[in-house]
């Protein structure tokens, strides 16, 4: 039996970084996993690989439709599928190596295998030919989660498809229909449409990414209708019929009922993810009616001893976030002083163009009472967008009318992933939207919309 700190069960973003800080802060740690490779969902099969594609055809349509503009010529040019798959692979690689490397220069110890928690104290441990018992001070629980497999809609891998199988085709779909209009089935749905599939969108609700701020929420869906997706909003998946070569799937119109049906060679079931829980009850470990994890304020469960972070608890499912909450239990754990922000957790859809936002949206203001302004810039009227070529897409903040304080920022064009840090450390401060527009923003840069959006909430934007 081998002696630890902290075992923290979960080598994903969450999990890695609560192993690193915690061995930073001088504890003996363990990382265990059941991949081979570190990283978790994130690195291996989601948000890394996912990027990588995304880039790729990004610059696929860029050399097709922008480059002539440019004095360039593209006569001939092609795409090889195989090469883009072997691009993403490798960086995969890249990265889950550079893991090992920072888990031998912190001295964190890790074990590749199948945990099990035996008590608050007791992690075992399934290797390939042994099982392992790990005694520790504190367990970290960061398992993730995984795709939600509709019952009309079980996944097969071949037809039916999570986005861990989207990830790796090896040709282009002629249509693939997405069940989901979030941010996984709007990203791969895109990696596709650029290479020439056909996609249409399933969407239960009644319009596309219902947490977005709707003025955003609405350029985004013209921008991809405009890049060729096709839309079924308000329809349920009823039914699937599976063959070698392809599908049918039943859609029922939650408003007229009228049911139709789609033929495709490919369906993504991209609707939402839950959390990997399997197991945890049987310990005494609390879950909410959310199936979520319940934990206090310090990250830990209703099992002393164990705490839990990330996709396994309340809050959006994002890497970041789950990295945040990494941190946040070790250094408590540590004595220290530690909070995260759950109202500033930036989010971003990697379409083209980006969407980003953090804070709350003009409805949440609305609903909430709260007397504000807004102010907006377009990307057309911003000098580096117009000299990249990227002019479609807007900046929006959303500030408190009295105070000027920042309650919320959401932006819709280029590297918006990018622009959207500044919203997020001015509201950590508790800043103002004077805060960005007296603010010096180098020229000419996308940045400086965000300054114009600025000047825009107290009437008296610049360059419009």
């Amino acid at each position: 039996m081998t002696d630890f700190d902290v075992v923290v069960i979960g080598g994903g973003p969450g999990g890695y970084v609560a192993a690193i800080r915690a061995a930073q802060l001088g504890m003996k740690v363990a990382c265990v996993d059941q991949r081979k490779t570190w990283g978790g969902t994130c690195l291996n099969v989601g948000c890394i690989p996912s990027k990588a594609l995304l880039e790729s055809t990004e610059k696929w349509v860029y050399t097709k439709t922008k480059l002539k503009k440019h004095g360039i010529s593209t006569t001939g040019c092609s795409f090889d599928l195989e090469q883009m798959m072997n691009r993403k692979n490798a960086i995969v690689e890249q990265l889950t190596r550079g893991i090992s490397g920072l888990f031998k220069k912190n001295k964190v110890q890790p074990f590749c295998g199948r945990a099990q928690v035996l008590s608050g104290n007791e992690v075992e441990i399934q290797m390939d030919q042994e099982k392992k018992i790990l005694k520790a001070k504190k367990i970290i629980l960061a398992m993730g989660s995984q795709p939600t497999e509709l019952p009309a809609l079980a996944f097969d891998g071949k037809i039916v498809l999570s986005s861990t199988e989207a990830l790796e085709l090896s040709e282009v779909p002629k249509h693939l229909i997405l069940v989901g209009a979030g941010v996984i089935a709007l990203e791969m749905g895109s990696v596709w449409s650029r290479l020439g599939a056909q996609v249409t969108v399933v969407e239960y609700s009644d319009r596309v990414c219902s947490s977005l701020d709707p003025q955003i929420a609405s350029l985004l869906t013209q921008s991809l209708t405009r890049q060729g997706y096709q839309w079924k909003i308000n329809h349920e998946s009823q039914q699937v019929k599976t063959s070698d070569s392809g599908c049918l799937l039943f859609l029922k119109n939650r408003v007229t009922q009228e049911v139709i049906s789609l033929e495709a060679d490919r369906i993504l079931v991209a609707a939402g993810r839950k959390p990997c829980t399997k197991g945890l009850p049987e310990l005494g470990i609390r879950l909410d009616a959310q199936g979520r994890v319940d934990v206090d304020a310090t990250y830990q469960t209703s099992l002393p001893g164990v705490y839990a972070i990330g996709d396994l608890i309340r809050g959006p499912m994002l890497a970041h976030k789950a990295e945040e909450e990494g941190i946040a239990v070790v250094e408590m754990l540590a004595g220290q002083s530690a909070h995260v922000r759950y109202d500033i957790i930036p989010s971003v859809i990697y379409t083209w163009p980006e969407v980003a936002s953090v804070g709350i949206t003009e409805t949440q203001a609305k609903d909430q009472g709260i007397d504000y302004t807004v102010g907006t810039f377009p990307w057309k009227a911003n000098a580096r967008a117009i000299v990249m070529e990227e002019t479609e897409g807007m900046v929006k903040l959303i500030a408190d009318r009295k105070t000027d304080r920042l309650l919320g920022a959401h932006i819709f064009g280029a590297y918006a992933g990018d622009l959207i840090a500044e919203a997020v450390s001015v509201m950590e401060f508790g800043g103002s939207a004077e805060d960005i527009a007296r603010t010096s923003h180098a020229h000419p840069s996308l940045s400086e919309a965000m300054k114009e959006a600025a000047f825009s909430v107290a009437g008296r934007t610049l360059h419009l």
